[in-house]
């Protein structure tokens, strides 16, 4: 059994379908990238999964059992851990303090989370003196403090320079070696999805186009056109 899987997902906006007849299967320890141009519809379907959004018609399964509809904090507490495009923390909070609003005030589960993204030395900094690469390591932190099965990660290689870019894809696969924890990652920095995950689903105007391996979606035609363009190589 999957441990979230998606059936014929829809979601129109009046007369728009973002999504069309969407299906997919995530297995527990898997890194999975999402990818697709701009307007595609991965966040949309990040937002069905999460519950921020009800799908128009589809379903959507989560360790067995059906979420459609579920509030965010309901499917949160069943165990899926959330970032967005923006990280946007308490300002005016610590660290810690930032972390443990996704506790329920368990200090102890917090501190191990912020030592997880390596931000332990900044715990009783204020959030908005972080650098933008330290907020999305926070993010991440938030995210981990849940204790999630599977973490949904938006755009998280946004606005990283090369070297952060290095560090955050390392980060990311520490979380799934030593936590176990299931990533699905919707990203428009292909050298950081195409180097981290082990399979690529890619959307296309609100529809599944394929899915594979990097290699096999850098080689698919259909993706080479509607998105990586003929220059792209993968190593």
């Amino acid at each position: 059994m999957p441990l979230l899987e998606g059936k014929g997902v829809t979601k129109y906006f009046g007369g728009l379908a973002a999504l069309k007849d969407v299906d997919f299967e995530i297995e527990e320890g898997e890194i999975v990238g999402l990818i697709g141009p701009n307007g595609s519809g991965k966040t949309t379907l990040l937002n069905c999964i999460s519950g921020v959004l009800v799908p128009t018609s589809g379903r959507i399964y989560f360790l067995g059992q059906d979420i459609t509809g579920l509030k965010p904090h309901k499917i949160c507490k069943l165990g899926m851990g959330r970032t967005f495009q923006i990280p946007r923390p308490f300002m005016n909070m610590t660290v810690l303090e930032n972390t443990m609003v996704c506790t329920d005030g368990d200090r102890e589960r917090a501190l191990e989370a912020v030592r997880h993204v390596n931000l332990e030395e900044k715990i009783n900094v204020l959030a908005k003196t972080l650098t933008f690469h330290e907020r999305r390591r926070l993010e991440i932190a938030r995210a981990l403090a849940v204790n999630p099965k599977i973490i949904l990660l938006d755009e998280v290689a946004a606005g990283l320079n090369p070297k952060e870019i290095v560090e955050f894809t390392g980060l990311i696969r520490k979380i799934r070696d030593e936590l176990g924890i299931t990533i699905l990652w919707v990203e428009h920095v292909m050298k950081a999805i195409m180097t981290t995950a082990e399979r690529i689903i890619v959307l296309n105007k609100g529809t599944k186009i394929t899915e594979g391996t990097p290699k096999e979606v850098a080689e698919n035609p259909e993706v080479i056109e509607a998105y990586l363009g003929e220059e792209y190589k993968i190593d």
